[in-house]
Order: structure tokens, then sequence, then C-alpha cells
């Protein structure tokens, strides 16, 4: 199957993908409720779409295309205003999250979709231990070229992204010292990681030829990149976010992501080189390991510093663009958060220092998604 064109969309623009748990409010541990959820669902007329994911105690809400984070947040609150009112009647409770903090992988069931099994039959175990929840940020490029400078542009803050969303610092009951340890079960699959070096659609599609001809891919579906072009939308897709515990947070994200895109746009602060990636891992392990604690190397200068600050200097500098975007609420939300040191991750650790149990973590964390105070 060829590359195929990388379609029209309005540059700035963003898409907001969201996967959510399902959870049983007798014990807060995954409930195998997609289909039931879905079923109610459809009888509401939503922005975006809700869709089934890998396992059946997972869904995904997805905003339609939006022009600033005001009018992302304004779409997932209607669709979870929606899924609160149908998890209700099914006495279930949905959740945010980028791991639930204590199923077990075994217990999870594929969801009966042919895409679903096929890639069960490929990957076995792996399959269910991808019972991860992440949101994807969809950005518009002005053309392909100008989408893979983006992409690589966008990848010197991955680490930025990670530490902002992390959320999932507990596997199967136990605490993984990760504010992120999600990440760890995406980078168990093939074509994981960073996207190949290419600054040209032409070279892109050269690279995308040469895997299809291996036979190791069929589309770009199969790539499982940090960040990867989607040309059948016309964007880039940031895939490194954990599920916040809020909206509130996921709009925040979005709009953090535009104005970054605005910059680049704008000013073409730096220009990216493969070279960047000689510390793109160490980079991506600290923030996942850390959070917002983490040590950030700069890829251009090779110095070392807080990535708290570094974070801080990049909103202080993209400040201009996020006005103009609309977007300094959603800046001035998460500089609070850094300045305080606060991520979800430290607020699911110090709920279970309080709780000393996982399942009120998840029933009070299922309360903050619906929009109540905790």
């Amino acid at each position: 199957m060829p590359l195929e064109p990388f379609s029209h969309s309005e540059p700035l623009t963003l898409g907001v993908e969201l996967e959510l748990q399902l959870v049983s409010t007798h014990d807060y541990d995954l409930a195998p409720y997609a289909e039931d959820m879905l079923r109610l669902v459809r009888k509401t007329a939503l922005p975006g779409s809700v869709v089934p994911e890998m396992t059946s105690s997972m869904i995904e809400i997805s905003t339609g295309v939006c022009h600033a984070a005001g009018e992302v947040l304004g779409q997932l609150g209607q669709i979870r205003d929606a899924l609160v009112q149908s998890a209700d009647k099914l006495n279930i409770a949905v959740v945010g999250g980028g791991t639930h903090p204590f199923q077990e992988w075994h217990e999870r069931r594929i969801y009966d979709k042919p895409r679903f099994r096929e890639l069960s039959e490929l990957y076995g175990y792996l399959s269910k231990q991808f019972t991860i929840f992440g949101q994807h940020v969809h950005i518009g490029c002005p053309d392909a070229d100008a989408a893979l400078l983006m992409l690589h542009r966008l990848s010197r803050y991955i680490p930025h992204f990670i530490a902002l969303s992390a959320s999932s610092p507990y596997v199967q009951g136990h605490d993984t010292a990760f504010d992120s340890a999600r990440l760890n079960s995406v980078f168990a699959f093939p074509l994981s990681g960073r996207a190949p070096f290419v600054l040209t659609w032409d070279a892109f599609a050269q690279y995308f030829d040469k895997m299809t001809r291996t036979g190791v891919v069929k589309s770009m579906k199969d790539f499982y990149w940090d960040i990867r072009p989607k040309p059948e939308y016309g964007t880039v897709e940031i895939r490194v976010f954990d599920t916040p515990l809020t909206i509130e947070r996921a709009a925040a994200l979005a709009g953090f992501v535009q104005a970054l895109g605005a910059w680049f746009l704008a000013e073409q602060p730096f220009m990216p080189a493969e070279d960047d990636y000689l510390v793109y891992t160490y980079n991506r392990f600290q923030a996942c390991r850390f959070g917002l604690d983490a040590v950030y190397v700069d890829p251009a200068s090779g110095a070392h510093l807080p990535l708290r600050e570094h974070l801080l200097l990049t909103m202080e500098r993209i400040a201009g663009h996020a006005a103009a975007r609309g977007a300094t609420p959603a800046l001035q939300l998460l500089r609070s958060q850094v300045e305080a040191g606060q991520n979800d991750a430290r607020w699911l650790r110090e709920c279970q220092q309080r709780e000393q149990q996982l399942a009120e973590v998840s029933r009070q964390a299922a309360l903050r998604f619906r929009g109540a105070a905790v």
C-alpha cells in the first residue's frame, strides 16, 4: 500500500483523543463495559467520536477539529458529561490516568473487532498489557514538509509533554517509582520510539516504501512512534501524554502544543538535526522516571538543567503566541502546577499515602474526572 497523500488542514488546528478507564463502582477494578457504554452514548449527539479500544474495559473519545484550547475543553466537556450519565446507569465509573493502579493484565478481554483480534494474534500477551491510557494531540500543519519539520522540532519537547501529563505511577498494585510507567509498556512494541530523521515528504515516502516492501508494516497505523505524521488528517500526532485525571488538564496540554507550534511557524527558532536524538532516549527516561523533577539535557548545547526550569523558560518564550491563540489560561494552569511541582502522578501518590488503599484512589480519581472537587 503506497503512502497516502498529505491532506490539507488549517495550520495549528487541534484534535484531542483520550483513552479512558471503565471501572466497577463495587471494587473500582476495570470492568468490561465498553460495548454497553457505546450503546448508551450513541443515543446522544456529540462532537467528535466515542469508540472502543484494545480491551473491553477501555474507550477512546475524540474531539472534532478545534481552533483553540477553550474549544477543546468545551467538546471534551460535552463528551465527558454524556459518558458520566451513561456510566451512572451501568453502575460503573469513568476514570483518567495513564494506568489503572491495580488491574491484572491477564484478566482483560480483547474487544471483538477485527483489527484488535489481529493485533492480539500478532503480539500475544502484549496486547492485554496494552491496557494503558494515553492522550493524543493532533496539530494541523501547512503542508507535508512543514509537518516533518514540526515533528522533529516537537521532539525536543517530548520530556516536557511526559512530565506535564504523567499519571501512571502504579502498575498492578505497585508503586513503580516512575511518574509515567505507561510508556515502558509502549516501548515493548516494535516500531515504537522516535520517527526517522527525514525532513521532506518525498524522503519519508521512500522510507515508507522500504518498510512496506519488507512486510513489517502495512500502513501508518503500524508505527507506534512518540510522534508521527497523520497524512489522512494533515496533522502531526503527539502520542506520549498519559491521559490526565481531568479534561481541564487535557485541554491545557493541547493549548501548550498549539502555542509551541505557533512559535515554530512564526519564528523558526531552530533547525532540528539528527544529533538532537543523541539525548532523546535519556531525556525521555528522565521525564518518565522523575516527572517534573527530571534533568533535561539541551540537545543543542549539551547543558544539563532541571526540566522544571526549562519548562518555565519555554512557557515564557511562547507566551505571546499562546495569547494570540487564546491559550493563555492553558499555560497559566500548567505554569502554576509546574511551579508547585504538582502533576497527576504526585496527586495519585498523595492520595494513596493518605488513604492507604488503591481502590479508594481510583474512586477519588473517578470523582475528579467527573468534575467533583477532590
